[in-house]
């Protein structure tokens, strides 16, 4: 996530929502660098040290010698850092509860986030400790405080989770030191988080095969091929409004695909609720699901099953042509590990492999797309009544 290891003097911000797993995720890393030989310290603005180690007995590091600390003048805390060896990692949980006597307001005030900020950074690049500073975040997702803080640190990394889901997702927004985008999947057990080494087959390890509606999108996270199912729903409404309900992914993508296909490809949706789902818990924000979604959402209207071993990728204009996207040989080696035997891809992106990981089905146009999925699904309820028809 950090490009490869922590920098010395860098300043990592990692937020999440309450109860999502950052303190368990920083008490493991800051345990691993101690227990290899490195000064580690873990200070604590909101809980107390007995609390801190409590947590660390439950997740069995109680024997890491992590130095612990709880405290929230970030004078005191600089002063005490610098009076013995400088440590390779300082973890400060959180940057809301720190406060700075050269600023007269309260904790958690915009001024004193950025004045304690300023100063936790400012020893960082003296000491070349790494430090990591934990943020809140606010109701829409955004890490609390001033948005400046974000300007200061040279990484912002992202804790992502749905309650119900045992997945979380490390997500780098900002990194001066690695790609943007790079994401890391663990799972929360009863030890704390582990790394997940292949999430692609852990999001697509029980799809239902041959059920309409759900297709697999070969996506890049950051640096990562990840293979993941959209499903989708649409069933007919007896609303004047029709639902259009999305988990996952972009809600005005959608709708441009939803109007995409009404308007070059002659299916209507207007008499349907609209359900699209990424399964797992994952987010997706790169366009290249369009031809996914558009793909599941035809599969679920005419009741066709797609293939259960083909993935499909590809961005979607208004004009109904599928373009091509960046990356396309890391999409197919991944799909070609985990057992998939046919790619839909974009016609443009054929030029970009010599040599094929696994065989192409391209598309210039998403009305060809269409075309097809309704034909196989002809073709299977033809058998059907036929075998209906003999017994």
């Amino acid at each position: 996530m950090t490009g490869g290891g922590l920098v010395r003097g860098s300043v990592i911000l990692v937020g999440g929502d309450p109860g999502i797993g950052k303190s368990t995720l920083l008490i493991q890393t800051a345990a691993a660098l101690a227990s290899a030989g490195h000064r580690s310290i873990y200070i604590s603005g909101e809980e107390a040290i007995a609390q801190v180690r409590l947590r660390a007995e439950r997740l069995g590091l109680s024997a890491a010698p992590v130095e612990l600390a709880a405290e929230t003048a970030v004078e005191d805390i600089v002063a005490t850092l610098a009076a013995g060896k400088p440590p390779r990692l300082v973890v400060v949980d959180s940057i809301q509860t720190m406060w700075t006597d050269a600023i007269e307001s309260a904790p958690g005030t915009v001024s004193q986030v950025r004045g304690a900020a300023q100063v936790l950074i400012r020893y960082a690049k003296r000491s070349g400790a790494a430090v990591i500073l934990v943020g809140h975040v606010t109701k829409d997702g955004q890490i609390a405080g001033p948005r400046v803080v974000e300007h200061m640190v040279d990484a912002v990394l992202s804790f992502e989770g749905d309650g119900p889901h045992q997945f979380r997702i490390l997500r780098a927004i900002k990194n001066r030191f690695g790609p943007t985008e790079e994401i890391g999947v663990f799972e929360m057990t009863g030890s704390g988080l582990s790394e997940v080494a292949n999430p692609s087959e852990l999001f697509i390890s029980q799809r239902d095969l041959g059920t309409p509606g759900t297709a697999v999108f070969a996506g890049i996270e950051g640096t990562r091929p990840l293979l993941v199912e959209m499903q989708a729903l649409v069933a007919p409404t007896s609303l004047g409004t029709p639902r259009r309900a999305v988990v996952g992914w972009d809600p005005n993508r959608l709708s441009m695909v939803l109007a995409v296909l009404e308007a070059h490809c002659g299916v209507r949706f207007s008499g349907h609720d609209v359900y699209l789902n990424v399964a797992g818990g994952l987010r997706i924000h790169e366009p290249a699901a369009d031809l996914a979604a558009a793909a599941a959402l035809v599969s679920s209207l005419t009741k066709s099953p797609l293939p259960a071993d083909a993935v499909y990728f590809g961005e979607i204009s208004l004009s109904g042509a599928v373009r091509p996207v960046g990356q396309t040989p890391a999409r197919l080696k991944e799909a070609q590990k985990l057992g998939f035997a046919r790619a839909v891809l974009p016609e443009a992106a054929r030029t970009e492999t010599a040599e094929p990981a696994l065989p192409l089905s391209t598309v210039a146009a998403l009305d060809g797309l269409v075309a097809e999925i309704a034909a196989a699904g002809e073709a299977s309820r033809g058998v059907a009544r036929l075998r209906r028809h003999d017994g």
